[in-house]
Parts: structure tokens; sequence; C-alpha cells
């Protein structure tokens, strides 16, 4: 199990998210689950079948009509409009908190590869997009929303992941939100891994102070710039 900072909602082990957003969207906007999938392309078996899996779990979505001088088509229910205002809602919490949460890391760099370079921290070493060429003391800033946390149990290893870049660490603090967790990990570094997660995430992994985690991202949701010193 991870945490990451995708917005889904969860009912009955079924997960709402930004992609079934889109289709019932799409939807309401053709008129049919057809014309949906077409214009997200999509197949309508693959449409279908979700629809189908979401209404499962959260009950009438879509209500179809068949044949009549409109040809027939579908249209969305009161629960559906419902269902994407609080995923709008969970959205919007979000990138509310996403726009001012940031951690800033310094170090050293110590490699380079194209545009990577790999930055020596406190935390450990940090792969990260290093504009600045000529820069070997720099910080990489990286946001709370691009940090992922998992249980160390099912933790990918790191040739496993496009997520290069992972410390082992304990929970600190978290704030937590109606339905955004703000969580503070110490990584080893002067001040502590700033990551967002939803409150599900938090409860299905157990979170609470000291607990253990790993943290990961990927090195292109970090930036290496130019340090003072």
């Amino acid at each position: 199990m991870d945490a990451g900072f995708e917005a889904h909602l969860r009912a009955d082990g079924t997960e709402f998210d930004a992609d079934d957003a889109e289709l019932l969207r799409a939807v309401d906007e053709a008129g049919s689950l057809n014309r949906a999938a077409d214009a997200l392309g999509r197949s309508y078996s693959r449409a279908h079948q979700r629809l189908t899996a979401l209404e499962d779990a959260l009950g009438p979505l879509v209500v179809r009509q068949r044949g009549g001088s409109g040809g027939g088509g579908s249209e969305l229910t009161d629960e559906a409009r419902d269902l994407l205002a609080r995923f709008e809602r969970l959205r919007a919490e979000f990138t509310g908190t996403a726009e001012v949460e940031e951690t800033v890391l310094s170090g050293e760099v110590v490699a380079r590869e194209g545009e990577l370079a790999t930055v020596e921290t406190d935390a450990g070493r940090v792969r990260a997009l290093a504009p600045a060429a000529d820069a070997e003391e720099v910080q990489v800033a990286l946001r709370a929303d691009a940090v992922t946390l998992n249980a160390p149990d099912d933790a990918p290893p790191a040739e496993a992941t496009s997520a290069r870049n992972r410390f082992d660490g304990e929970v600190a603090a978290i704030d937590a939100g109606e339905q955004v967790a703000r969580v503070l990990v110490n990584v080893g570094a002067d001040a502590p891994l700033a990551a967002l997660v939803t409150m599900s995430s938090v409860e299905k992994l157990g979170l609470g102070e000291g607990s253990p985690v790993v943290a990961s991202f990927k090195a292109t949701a970090t930036r290496a710039s130019p340090r003072d010193v």
C-alpha cells in the first residue's frame, strides 16, 4: 500500500479518481457513453466496464435512455453530480495545500548525467533536474504533492520503480484535514520532508507519530538550483 498525492475517493474497495471524473464529465457533455468513450480515446467496452464497477460501489451514476425520436442517450444522475462536486472539492483542497508546501534540501553535486545531477544531501543522495550545469553547491526543491509514502514492507526496490529517490524515515507529525493530511517525515535532514496524502491512505497505512515509512519521489519532480554560499 502506498500513499501518494493523487486525489481519489474510495467506497467499498473501489477508488474514484481523475480518470473516472473525466469519464462522467464526457458522458455529461456528449450525451452518451459511446460518444464519451470516443471523445476520450477509450474503447466502449472498457468505459462500460469501468462505469459498471463504479455503479456497483457508488450507486447509479448514469441514466440510460433507449431509442425514441432522439435516438437514446445517457445523462448523469444527481448522485453522479454530487460525486463530481465532492471530487472537485478534494482536488481543490490538495491544490491549495500543495501550492504553499515545499521541502528544500541543501547539498553538493557529485555527478551529472545530461540534465540530471546527483546531489549529496544530509538525507542522502538525490537525483534532480539541474539546469545550471556549472553549479556545485545547490539546493533541491521538492513539492509535497510529488512525494509518495510506503510502508517499509511494501516499498518497491529502487531499481523497480521510476521514483528514483528513496529515503527511509519516520513520521514526525501529521496535520490532518477533512480529506487531506500533511505528513512530516524525519529523513535525517535539518528539516523534515513534507508529503501530502489522503486521510484514507493515512488510515490504511496506519500512520502515526513514529511510524516508519519510505518516502520516494521521481528525479524529474525535483529541481536543483545554485545555492548562495
